[in-house]
């Protein structure tokens, strides 16, 4: 019972995820992709280190920044070029190599066990997404592609270090590090590469203000609350339902097509869910959220 609340609390980030890129098309100015990003991630970070008011220590500082640079710096620049460059369920879908990303990652940097199970599960949810991207009949800008690709890849990493790090802090304040971080290295590539913004309008600011409170400080939250209780491969398999929402919301409020292959692929991905949840759940979690009462001088685990 406790293992299904863990993973439902879990679902909810990616399910949310998927609105990004109705949000970005719909809220957001064009050509700022960094900038947006910045935007979503330093806010969200800063308000999250109000609340848990405690600074990193020691090799955490480090880790913090390495965290943050894959989860956000990179990740979410990537996402943002792929949302202005792809339609949303197309752009949420090239990222489905995540969890087979994930699986590999996690048995070279923690050790755990590439089950078969785990890799049948990943492949079938790319067939799944790649029914909804063949269903969209669109044609596939190959940046945006590149784009959503190398997005998985940084996410997978970040997604592997974090269970194997295993910040001794509640998670919040995890959270907090990693999206200052993400942010701060966001700002200065923002500068050097990209226009200044537009007068904000009531529009843009709807908009960054839903990705930074909802789409980030809350969903990380959860985010690595999963990580911290769930296999890295079981937690990755719950981002299929991103492209899945993504398309949802797309044939909801943007009036796109829902073909016969997109519901067959929307069934498939949630097969591959059931079964990344199922190759998952003989993991005992390893990580608790008071682990922080071991944390030695050097903000390392004793």
């Amino acid at each position: 019972m406790k293992h299904d609340v863990d993973i439902a609390l879990t679902a909810i980030a990616p399910l949310v995820w998927g609105s990004t890129y109705y949000v970005t098309t719909e809220f957001l100015p064009a050509g700022y992709p960094i900038t947006m990003a910045a935007l979503r991630a330093l806010p969200a970070g800063l308000l999250l280190l109000v609340l848990a008011r405690q600074l990193p220590q020691g090799i955490w500082w480090i880790r913090a920044f390495v965290l943050g640079a894959l989860n956000f710096t990179v990740f979410w620049t990537l996402l943002f070029v792929a949302a202005y460059r792809l339609p949303g369920g197309v752009a949420a879908t090239v990222g489905a190599v995540q969890p087979l990303i994930v699986v590999f990652l996690a048995a070279m940097l923690i050790g755990t066990t590439v089950k078969v199970s785990a890799v049948i599960a990943a492949l079938t949810g790319i067939f799944g997404v790649g029914l909804l991207v063949l269903g969209s009949g669109v044609s596939l800008d190959p940046i945006g592609l590149l784009a959503g690709i190398g997005g998985a890849v940084s996410m997978g990493a970040g997604t592997v270090l974090t269970r194997k790090w295993q910040a001794p802090v509640p998670l919040l304040t995890l959270a907090a590090w990693q999206l200052s971080a993400g942010g701060l290295l966001l700002m200065p590539l923002a500068y050097l590469f990209e226009p200044a913004l537009p007068p904000l309008n009531s529009q843009i600011f709807t908009g960054i203000a839903y990705l930074t409170l909802i789409g980030a400080a809350l969903t990380y939250i959860l985010w690595f609350r999963g990580i911290s209780r769930i296999e890295p491969g079981a937690v990755s398999a719950l981002g299929f339902l991103s492209p899945l929402s993504a398309v949802v919301i797309g044939w909801m409020l943007l009036g796109q097509a829902l073909t016969f292959t997109q519901i067959a692929g929307a069934a498939v991905v949630l097969t591959a869910i059931w079964l990344g949840q199922r190759a998952g759940r003989i993991s005992p979690p390893v990580l608790s959220e008071t682990a922080h009462s071991h944390l030695n001088p050097k903000g390392e685990c004793s």
